[in-house]
């Protein structure tokens, strides 16, 4: 009987008016609702953030027809030294394709070949335009007093 009791007691307290459940029912769906466009704007602007933040780091590598770039070789695994280096080349830079692709010419053996443009940097080789001339103070030229 006293089981029988506090169970009647518990259901008369839970609210029976399934209009008002129905009506509180709604209102928490609409509030999870509220809270789930809130999580997916949050995302939305954390994304934005990262992506300006990675796109700010990376460095911009404008290559023209005609530069000389090196090629970075990842294959190197055999016993590569501890000195060597994983930088090959030079290459010529023959075409910039789209999404980053870049085709170079190899002047040695004549072939072309397509590569990611993340795998190549400028190649920044010693040009001597013309010869310098050294003097010293000693042997320098004086001119003469007239």
């Amino acid at each position: 009987m006293e089981i029988e009791h506090r169970a009647y007691w518990v259901v008369k307290r839970c609210n029976m008016d399934l209009t008002e459940a129905g009506a509180a029912r709604k209102l928490q769906l609409e509030e999870l609702e509220c809270l789930r466009n809130e999580a997916y704007e949050n995302d939305q602007i954390y994304k934005e953030k990262t992506q300006a933040f990675h796109d700010h780091h990376i460095r911009k590598k404008d290559f023209q027809d005609g530069d000389e770039v090196l090629l970075y070789n990842s294959r190197l695994r055999f016993m590569p030294g501890k000195l060597r280096s994983r930088w090959e080349g030079p290459f010529k830079v023959k075409e910039i394709k789209p999404y980053g692709v870049v085709e170079l010419f190899d002047p040695k053996s004549e072939a072309t070949f397509k590569v990611n443009g993340h795998r190549v940097k400028k190649y920044h080789g010693y040009k001597l335009q013309r010869e310098l001339e050294v003097f010293l103070l000693g042997d320098a030229p004086q001119e003469e007093e007239v």
